[in-house]
């Protein structure tokens, strides 16, 4: 039920701007370009979502990364895969899947303290997921190491309005022995970010063929070269 011919003349004008949209779009922006209050724009716009969810149609209108933006049904999901399914981006190695992990829960985070908790050299992961928009610089630590942090477009990606609705850790259940291991990885790099000595710290703002290996326990190679077992899906959800 519309409650009145305005909010429904509003209510097109914004389904048209959303369709024209690639991105989420704030509700500020779509109030600046319809030229209407941020809350009549915000009631409209719940009001289209509750439309399309009584009505089951092919899409839905979701928050996404601070905006809103159409989407399809999931219920189309296996559907879309079949009709569109050709050669796209390539998934997710295990090492890049980890690296964005220990971004995603960690960030700001320097590739430093990414080599220390995986144990091996975080170079090629971080750029890989640099050049796909995920991840991005976010500053300099204290000791000059590039700090990295996730995107919207990784927002967008997995669905998510921000960083605060990533899954509880604490509700993954590992098994005894890859719990002690990431618990051994995790407080070697806490106590290099915390209480190091001196000596032991340059390494994480140092770069360039003097610079000392970014970690020390880690790997001589990245382990990104040589993806093996499984590989983790990169691609957003319907």
């Amino acid at each position: 039920m519309r409650l009145d011919t305005d909010t429904a003349e509003l209510e097109r004008i914004l389904e048209a701007l959303l369709f024209l949209s690639n991105d989420p779009v704030a509700p500020a922006a779509l109030a600046d370009a319809t030229g209407s209050d941020e809350d009549e724009v915000v009631t409209a716009l719940e009001a289209l979502a509750a439309h399309y969810e009584e009505d089951s149609r092919g899409l839905v209108l979701r928050q996404l990364a601070g905006g809103w933006v159409l989407a399809t049904s999931p219920a189309a999901e296996d559907a879309a895969r079949r009709l569109l399914a050709k050669p796209r981006t390539p998934p997710l190695t295990p090492a890049q899947a980890e690296t964005l992990a220990v971004v995603a829960y960690l960030q700001p985070v320097s590739r430093p303290e990414i080599a220390r908790i995986r144990g091996v050299n975080a170079e090629s992961a971080a750029a890989t997921l640099i050049e796909r928009g995920v991840i991005e610089e976010a500053g300099r630590s204290q000791f000059g190491a590039v700090l990295y942090r996730t995107t919207d477009l990784f927002l967008r990606l997995f669905g998510l309005q921000s960083v605060e609705e990533l899954p509880d850790v604490t509700a993954w259940d590992p098994s005894p022995e890859v719990a002690a291991n990431i618990r051994d990885r995790l407080l070697r790099a806490g106590e290099a970010r915390l209480g190091a000595p001196a000596a032991a710290r340059p390494a994480e703002g140092r770069e360039g063929p003097t610079a000392a290996p970014e970690a020390p326990d880690a790997a001589a190679e990245d382990d990104d070269a040589e993806p093996s077992g499984a590989v983790i899906p990169f691609a957003p959800a319907s």
